[in-house]
């Protein structure tokens, strides 16, 4: 199971859980959502609440983003250069997927950094949706957390493949 924790705003579309929801059984955690305006397009800015990875996507029929989460972290990873077998089992655990409000503020401060890094990444009026994964790449070699001590700092792109190996090659 995976939970999509959703800001407000994004929360306002989605159906949340019945209930109280607990933490994902995935390598990932919990992924963070948030919709945020570049250039007037609507963006879906997505963070995996473990590896801080990041997801770009057009904000575009929000209420089917549950079904579609596992295809947007499996395209994600292939991109990052994630064996299949990893993808595989991190995708297989993601199902089901649990609607719920935020409650990290710390991957939420690390969304607001993303949100306020990306327009400067994407020229005005010269990006389209084939331009995202660039900015993607971009986010995953930001460094964050960053504090005096160098081990609490997380690379985005460093801490995925760590993550997913040490989780399922393990089970």
């Amino acid at each position: 199971m995976v939970v999509l924790r959703a800001t407000r705003r994004v929360l306002s579309k989605l159906a949340p859980a019945a209930g109280r929801v607990v933490a994902s059984d995935t390598a990932l955690g919990d992924w963070y959502v948030n919709r945020l305006i570049v250039d007037r397009q609507p963006l879906l800015l997505l963070v995996s609440s473990l590896s801080l990875l990041s997801i770009l996507a057009p904000a575009r029929e929000v209420w089917t983003l549950p079904t579609r989460l596992a295809t947007l972290v499996a395209s994600r990873l292939r991109r990052l250069g994630i064996t299949e077998s990893l993808i595989d089992a991190e995708v297989a655990a993601m199902d089901p997927v649990c609607v719920a409000a935020t409650q990290d503020r710390s991957v939420l401060g690390s969304m607001v950094d993303f949100a306020k890094t990306i327009p400067f990444y994407l020229p005005s009026g010269k990006w389209d949706v084939t331009t995202l994964p660039l900015i993607e790449s971009r986010l995953a070699e930001t460094p964050c957390r960053v504090s005096d001590h160098h081990e609490v700092t997380v690379w985005p792109g460093r801490a995925t493949p760590d993550l997913l190996s040490a989780r399922w090659h393990a089970a």
